[in-house]
């Protein structure tokens, strides 16, 4: 288990030093914004969609590791997916993070994003884990309102 929790722990590192999908989408169809008051964490997220496929999804902004890699991953598995296929992996992934600690957890349904199931056991963390879900929730939902997690 230590190897695994190491080679997680890396990959959330790759993740907040390299994020993937780091950038403006100008023109986009959605935009929202998100802020966690907690640790400071302020995302962008920016969608084009192609009917109900999520052709392209990036985010700018700062926050501190766990919700950077989470943005960074987010964005990977999230191209290509349907509304209904995006906001099912939202679910899987928050029911992920949010899980006790010694609950299994749902390899096939969260698949790459399995790497931050260790925010579980940091409970201050799940907001930071889960700010940039949220702000992509809003913007397929064309909110205007930024997205806090208070």
């Amino acid at each position: 288990m230590a190897d695994s929790r190491a080679l997680y722990e890396q990959v959330i590192l790759d993740h907040t030093k390299n994020p993937h999908n780091f950038k403006a989408l100008d023109p986009c169809d959605h935009k929202a914004e998100g802020f966690n008051p907690l640790c400071g964490d302020q995302f962008t997220i920016y969608l084009n969609m192609n009917g109900e496929v999520i052709s392209e999804v990036t985010f700018e902004g700062s926050g501190c590791a766990i919700s950077k890699a989470s943005a960074s991953l987010m964005t990977t598995v999230l191209k290509g997916k349907t509304v209904t296929e995006a906001r099912a992996l939202f679910e899987h992934f928050h029911e992920m993070v949010t899980s006790a600690p010694d609950t299994e957890i749902n390899e096939a349904a969260v698949g790459k994003l399995r790497v931050l199931g260790g925010v579980r056991d940091f409970p201050i963390r799940i907001k930071c884990a889960t700010l940039a879900w949220h702000t992509f929730t809003a913007a397929l939902e064309g909110h205007s309102a930024p997205v806090s997690t208070e």
